[in-house]
């Protein structure tokens, strides 16, 4: 039989070896951006996962007989795809340039349109206002849109109330205007010069508001308030940029700390303009595709088209912007405004 005094030194070996595991395992939960604790669940194992691929793939573009570049088209959602039918003009006899993604939030019943929307539904999670969690539905929609098809050259985020102002044929035209440039660039995605073209604004009123939603100097030391950006949530970029935004942590943990002031809590609205303006300025160009409208926003909401508004007057003046691109698409329209819009859409919208 054991001695008392071993039975004591066992005892306290075993006790000491129990609270370093546990130790260990609280401060994994404070400290990991990637916890199932942080911010209502905003990374699961199964984005690491996801991420993790999509940072490792490689372009086997060399081997393919004249590759043509694709754009994945990015559905963020948290209703039902109203514009589905517009969007099926917009899409259609373009089937071998173009890829679509759908995030759908799980806790809404939304339906597959059916169509070029088919079986294009990803595993999603649940996306909130003034939360990190659509920071990560557009992580998974560019990681998801990595891996699956290596011809996907540029990556463009939009929402169930976007819709097209411009046929896909001038879209994909204005994307890619260079082609022999561009194969050559195939060889290697480090090479590939075609810029993100993602809002990137420094000036807004609310900027230091925003920036200390998280309390005061929250976001130091990563991100010092002379390089915080805020932008349209939704862009198009290039597949250099698309991967490193999957693969990026250091700012992530960050924006994954919540809000204490929710009322200028805007994560998706930051995170990705920040980043890429720290990482690659000159990469990109600095305003989005999708135009929108702020003039009478509210609860910030963007104006809301409704179908007494949609003319062609409306396509045309959405289409004009101060840089030397058109604007490719617009939000916010009415569910209610397919039906104005489909009676345009050949002769206005689509017509090039």
């Amino acid at each position: 039989m054991l001695s008392s005094p071993v039975l004591v030194s066992s005892a306290l070996i075993l006790s000491l070896l129990l609270i370093l595991f546990f130790s260990q395992q609280i401060i994994f939960q404070i400290y990991s951006p990637f916890s199932s604790s942080s911010s209502s669940s905003a990374v699961t194992a199964a984005d690491l996962s996801l991420f993790h691929r999509a940072t490792h793939t490689t372009n086997h573009l060399s081997t393919l007989t004249n590759p043509k570049p694709k754009i994945a088209f990015l559905f963020l959602t948290n209703s039902n795809l109203s514009f589905a039918p517009l969007w099926e003009k917009f899409f259609a006899g373009n089937n071998h340039l173009f890829n679509i993604y759908v995030h759908a939030d799980p806790t809404s019943s939304i339906l597959s349109p059916g169509g070029v929307f088919q079986n294009r539904f990803i595993p999603s999670q649940i996306t909130q206002r003034a939360s990190p969690t659509l920071i990560s539905a557009s992580r998974r929609l560019l990681a998801t849109a990595l891996l699956d098809d290596p011809l996907n050259q540029y990556f463009t985020l939009i929402s169930q109330h976007c819709i097209p102002l411009l046929s896909f044929r001038l879209v994909y035209k204005s994307l890619f205007t260079n082609q022999l440039k561009l194969l050559e660039s195939f060889v290697s995605y480090n090479n590939f010069t075609y810029p993100s073209f993602i809002e990137i604004l420094s000036d807004d009123p609310n900027l230091n508001e925003r920036y200390n939603a998280r309390g005061e100097n929250a976001m130091l030391p990563e991100i010092v308030f002379e390089d915080f950006r805020v932008g349209s949530q939704f862009f198009t970029l290039n597949r250099k940029h698309a991967k490193f935004v999957v693969g990026e942590q250091k700012l992530w943990k960050k924006f994954l700390i919540p809000c204490i002031n929710v009322y200028s809590c805007y994560p998706e609205e930051h995170y990705f303009p920040t980043l890429l303006s720290m990482e690659d300025p000159n990469g990109c160009t600095g305003f989005t595709l999708t135009r929108v409208n702020w003039t009478d926003c509210w609860d910030g909401h963007p104006h809301l088209y409704t179908p007494d508004e949609v003319s062609l007057e409306l396509v045309h003046h959405l289409r004009r912007s101060n840089s030397s691109y058109s604007y490719f698409f617009a939000r916010k329209f009415s569910p209610e405004c397919l039906g104005p819009l489909m009676d345009i859409a050949d002769e206005v919208i689509f017509k090039d």
